[in-house]
């Protein structure tokens, strides 16, 4: 049904004139005729009938017309739904647990007028193709990893660097140190059983195991990160890496050690990821507040793969 003769048939039905009708729809008279004897014809009903004072609804018009109204009224909430700034703000932050939630949710704190709609992709050319294709507005990855260059029509900014911490158990033989060097590591464990194959944190910490020696086994299943601390808590030889900003709740009964990493310390590199051309407002407001964020101070001994961009 054709819309604009929709809203002449309402227009004519309200003002109870043709004429009326064409002023307040901007039309000549002819026009909005035109419209009503087009709507008869797919309707195949009369809709108004001509009297000395002007036009009233037939019985079929006075049916259609509470329908008439839902339908511009529909219209309306479409086109409403899509406007800058009307629907929600879609980004992907990876995980409900790691640094870029805990960024997305700092936002939410400062702009509680946003509305939010969060995400979980899984790896970066899913978050990509997402946000090319308009299925998301943003992605928090890491950029620059070897063969996924990022395409023209796409932005990045480098948003955190979230340093790497060594967890272990007690029985663990770093487990009392105060701080580790990569180097130390070398020779010792690492758990990583959230490693798959093609995504950027495998390029991240393959990069890493190149630098400084390190043997990251990802063999395993992964049955989240409750299980990992419970083997973690039980093996003297186990450890891991987990970021400074992941919300983890260690399990009654264990005593793990969160270690820091020095000399240098590893960093991940959060970038946000963007359309050129979306013009959605909050969006604006969200590259605005985490540009403008102030991270402490990590000093010059860190470290991050030479592909990382900036």
């Amino acid at each position: 049904m054709d819309l604009k003769a929709v809203r002449t048939f309402v227009a004519v039905a309200d003002t109870g004139q043709f004429q009326e009708a064409a002023a307040v729809l901007a039309l000549t008279q002819q026009a909005v005729s035109k419209r009503i004897a087009a709507l008869e014809r797919d309707l195949g009903v009369r809709l108004f009938t001509r009297t000395a004072r002007g036009a009233e609804p037939t019985l079929d018009g006075q049916a259609l017309l509470p329908h008439a109204r839902a339908l511009l009224l529909a219209e309306e909430r479409a086109a409403a739904s899509v406007r800058p700034g009307r629907r929600a703000l879609r980004v992907d932050v990876i995980g409900p647990r790691v640094a870029p939630a805990v960024l997305l949710r700092g936002f939410h704190e400062t702009h509680p007028g946003v509305e939010l709609d969060v995400v979980t992709l899984f790896d970066a050319d899913t978050a990509v193709a997402a946000v090319r294709a308009g299925r998301a507005d943003a992605t928090f990855r890491a950029v620059g990893m070897p063969g996924r260059r990022l395409p023209e029509d796409l932005a990045s900014a480098r948003v955190l660097d979230e340093p790497l911490y060594l967890l272990t158990g007690p029985g663990h033989p770093l487990a009392g140190a105060r701080s580790v060097t990569p180097a130390e590591l070398a020779g010792h464990r690492i758990w990583m059983p959230s490693i798959v194959e093609g995504v950027e944190w495998a390029a991240y910490y393959a990069s890493l195991a190149a630098e400084f020696g390190l043997t990251i086994d990802s063999a395993g299943a992964n049955f989240g990160s409750a299980a990992m601390l419970d083997a973690l808590a039980g093996s003297p030889e186990l450890a891991t890496f987990v970021g400074e900003h992941p919300r983890l709740v260690w399990p009654a009964g264990h005593d793990l050690r969160l270690i820091p990493i020095t000399g240098p310390t590893p960093v991940y590199p959060h970038s946000l990821i963007w359309d050129r051309a979306n013009a959605h407002p909050a969006l604006a407001a969200l590259r605005t507040y985490l540009t403008g964020r102030s991270e402490p101070a990590r000093g010059p001994a860190t470290w991050v793969p030479d592909w990382a961009a900036t």
